[in-house]
């Protein structure tokens, strides 16, 4: 989810819910806006999300801390401007995560110039991540908080990058404040199918040079809108996050258009994208070791690599991962990779 956000447990936690659209206890009614904007019918608890690995859940915290998170957020987050190919991602960023006794952290790697750098949990952000983990009853160790700070701020279209996360986790989406849309949208068939050709049954497509094939035109790809309210949480499977891009598009409506939900918060948004992540940095920063990475023990940690050819081929996977419905995880990641594109670091808060 970038919530660049895995398989995972049944879709069927949330079964108290039985509306699709329930009213959250705390924060504005949840509002669809106009429908002059939607082209796809929206959806949420209850129904059948992505490849049916995904589901939404309402209320997931407390009324008591779903009161006060957004506020406490803003106020202990430490927000950073992330840069990717030489701009600003329209969005402020956080990294915290949970800090081993060795000093150990866990590192997620997606295209990126950089990396913010990464804190423990902090106090709000821990007692959400506990609700999150009754929820999904598996851990979770590393969080990307996102500040959208109005409806222009957005995140494109992406899969999450699965080197570093623990196969058969979710990947889970923890809203705050305004309401904005999630879209989803079913990945191209590969390369290979979309440029088949297909015959003319009457020739009367034939080319100029009488050749009876034409391009087969792709059909439209399946689109999915959820609104992601106050207190709600997505939850991501791998099939879908294999199967289907997510992301956040630009909101620029009239305020008139807006529902009572969209405009909740002065339409800023929080997400906290929680991740239950297996590759690891030492606490210097300078050794790395787990899934994603050569050495998958602590004790086999390898000396980190910065650029080369190594940095060429992992970007080239990311690449694969991010339009392929049929993404070979062994064959891209299964070796591992001591290269990181930018500078993780641990921020110890002196």
């Amino acid at each position: 989810m970038s919530t660049d956000t895995d398989t995972r447990t049944a879709a069927s936690t949330d079964t108290t819910a039985a509306t699709d659209h329930p009213r959250s206890s705390i924060g504005p009614s949840v509002g669809r806006g106009t429908t002059s904007r939607r082209r796809q019918p929206e959806l949420g608890v209850g129904d059948t999300l992505g490849a049916g690995d995904s589901y939404l859940v309402a209320d997931v915290l407390p009324a008591d801390l779903a009161k006060v998170a957004f506020e406490r957020l803003k106020e202990e987050v430490k927000w950073n401007v992330m840069h990717h190919r030489g701009g600003e991602v329209p969005r402020l960023v956080a990294v915290e995560g949970e800090v081993g006794e060795d000093g150990s952290f866990p590192l997620y790697r997606h295209p990126a110039d950089e990396s913010p750098p990464l804190s423990p949990f902090s106090p709000t952000v821990a007692r959400i991540r506990d609700h999150v983990q009754q929820v999904l009853e598996h851990p979770v160790n590393h969080v990307l908080i996102q500040h959208y700070r109005s409806g222009k701020d957005y995140i494109s279209e992406h899969s999450d990058k699965t080197i570093d996360i623990v196969r058969g986790s979710n990947i889970v989406n923890v809203s705050l404040g305004a309401q904005r849309v999630m879209t989803l949208r079913l990945k191209a068939p590969p390369r290979e199918h979309r440029e088949q050709t297909s015959p003319s049954p009457s020739g009367a497509d034939a080319g100029a040079d009488g050749s009876a094939e034409t391009r087969a035109k792709p059909p439209p790809r399946q689109t999915q809108r959820i609104p992601l309210p106050h207190n709600s949480m997505f939850v991501m499977g791998p099939e879908t996050n294999r199967q289907w891009l997510h992301g956040i598009h630009h909101d620029n409506r009239a305020l008139s258009e807006k529902s009572e939900a969209e405009l909740f918060e002065g339409m800023e948004r929080i997400s906290l994208t929680f991740r239950h992540i297996g590759t690891f940095l030492t606490a210097d920063g300078g050794r790395i070791f787990g899934q994603g990475a050569r050495g998958k023990t602590r004790e086999e940690a390898r000396p980190v690599v910065f650029g080369g050819e190594e940095s060429e081929r992992l970007i080239a996977a990311f690449g694969e991962e991010n339009y392929r419905n049929d993404f070979d995880w062994e064959r891209n990641y299964g070796e591992g990779f001591d290269v990181l594109h930018f500078k993780a670091i641990r921020d110890d808060g002196v």
